[in-house]
């Protein structure tokens, strides 16, 4: 691990001073179009008549292909080029925007989100990995917590600024201007300096069995509320994601050039760091892509006031950041800080389970702000403390595996949270079709009542569930980061 750190802490070549900023600006698109498309969800689905999962897939589909291609595009980026993955993957994010703007069926929106979040994930990798290798020391991590601020920014802004076009413009106008945006990130990215990792070649068979192991798992989980969980096709995409993932891992150990290394899975600082990405991602992504439906469709507020009132969730994302590198700049140990940060995501997923539709708002808004705060904390510190324990010539992986965990945390977190939804309102009104409407906020005016109240008990239900998996892993996450493998020199 010395070698390793004298490797990652050399001097880099002299920097682009667009790197940084071209970087930022296509990190706050990307997390924008993270938080802000749950918004639009209700309009979507009303000018395209689809509801379920056909409808959650808008939001899924981009996740699932997100984080099964951040892996891969960090892979690809250490040995292809970082300006040029970046640069590629900011185009392939407009095309996609592009598409779904223009899509007039929810099976080509569906598609187009899913080229969406293909590129979304390069921009993410690729750019963490340009960051990486073109800073170090105090300058790498001042420049990732930057670009957990901006993330913060983004996250912060998508739903309000969402909400805000929906209501003016129709949902198609906001995804036509992040095509416009998207398009810019691409022009100023030829303008940065290329970096590469020494030596060359691919993993198709490794990209190929990660990308089809989680979307066989991701087709399971959104299918099996609505096909049932014994279904043989949703059994079979079950059993064949589980066997994919196995196979990729035995791939990974025989590959001459793996896509993701053994050597960074075995490193438990490293893994620790990761798991403590993956837990605030899973705590926080539950309440900012499902919550705007239930404020729309139980407490009764347009897409504008949703949005604006997940600010809640999503403005502390703006400052904790820095505030968090701040603190450990100063002496204070990043594993406190990730503790007290993971402290606060359970307490406020617990907290949640308090929402009631009659004053949805004033009881949700200290838990958002918990979560807010412990996610946005999260988001100064775990990159930069995580790519300081790898090598210079990994770090394009080892941003592709952090981002991956996040995606694959939102994907899955997305997938069972609506699944959960479903299957819980299914049992309580009786009626899968009925139960796939009310999730996707649409009530009956005959039936409101009692399609709130089962709305309302299956969410709390749910939350219960997200706050439980986040305890567990805030416990892994203390079990890896105190153990004796991480060098205290790295922890504050």
């Amino acid at each position: 691990m010395d070698t390793a750190r004298a490797t990652a802490d050399a001097p880099p070549a002299r920097t682009s001073p667009l790197t940084l900023p071209v970087v930022l600006v296509g990190v706050v698109l990307v997390a924008m179009s993270i938080s802000g498309t749950a918004v639009a969800l209700p309009s979507i689905g009303e000018e395209l008549g689809a509801a379920g999962s056909p409808l959650n897939w808008i939001v899924a589909g981009y996740n699932l292909a997100f984080a099964a291609m951040t892996l891969v595009a960090g892979a690809a980026a250490d040995r292809l080029g970082r300006r040029r993955v970046f640069t590629l993957a900011a185009l392939v994010f407009a095309g996609g925007f592009a598409a779904t703007a223009a899509s007039t069926s929810i099976v080509v929106a569906d598609i187009a989100r899913v080229v969406s979040g293909a590129g979304g994930a390069g921009i993410m990798a690729a750019g963490g990995a340009l960051l990486a290798s073109a800073y170090d020391g105090a300058a790498r991590r001042r420049a990732f917590a930057l670009m957990g601020t901006m993330a913060g920014v983004g996250i912060a802004i998508g739903p309000t600024l969402s909400g805000l076009l929906v209501s003016a413009t129709g949902w198609r106008g906001g995804f036509i201007a992040f095509t416009a945006v998207a398009l810019l990130v691409a022009l100023g990215a030829t303008r940065t300096r290329e970096s590469r990792a020494e030596g060359g070649g691919t993993d198709p068979v490794g990209s190929a069995l990660f990308v089809a192991s989680l979307a066989l798992l991701m087709f399971a989980l959104l299918e099996g509320s609505t096909l049932g969980w014994t279904d043989p096709v949703v059994l079979a995409t079950a059993v064949g994601g589980v066997l994919a993932m196995v196979a990729f891992g035995l791939v990974q150990k025989r590959a001459a050039a793996p896509v993701l290394t053994p050597a960074l899975v075995a490193n438990r600082p490293f893994l620790g760091w990761s798991t403590a990405t993956l837990t605030t991602s899973i705590g926080f992504l539950g309440a900012l892509v499902f919550l705007p439906t239930y404020l729309q469709a139980a407490a009764g507020l347009s897409p504008a006031e949703a949005g604006t009132a997940m600010l809640l969730l999503t403005a502390p994302v703006l400052v904790a950041p820095m505030a968090a590198a701040g603190l450990v700049d100063r002496g204070v140990s990043a594993r406190l800080v990730i503790m007290a940060s993971l402290v606060l995501v359970v307490a406020g997923n617990l907290w949640l389970t308090a929402l009631d539709a009659d004053n949805a708002v004033a009881v949700a808004a200290v838990p958002l702000l918990l979560i807010g705060v412990g996610m946005g904390a999260s988001f100064g510190i775990t990159d930069g403390q995580a790519m300081s324990l790898v090598p210079a010539d990994t770090v394009g992986v080892a941003a592709g595996f952090l981002n991956t965990l996040r995606g694959a945390a939102e994907a899955l977190v997305i997938a069972a949270f609506s699944a959960s939804l479903g299957g819980l309102l299914t049992a309580r009104l009786g009626d899968a079709e009925r139960a796939a409407s009310v999730s996707s906020g649409h009530l009956s005016p005959a039936g409101a009542a009692t399609e709130l109240d089962a709305f309302t008990w299956s969410w709390r239900t749910t939350q219960f569930g997200v706050a439980g998996l986040c305890l567990l892993l805030s416990v892994v996450v203390a079990i890896l980061i105190y153990g004796r493998g991480e060098p205290s020199t790295r922890t504050t």
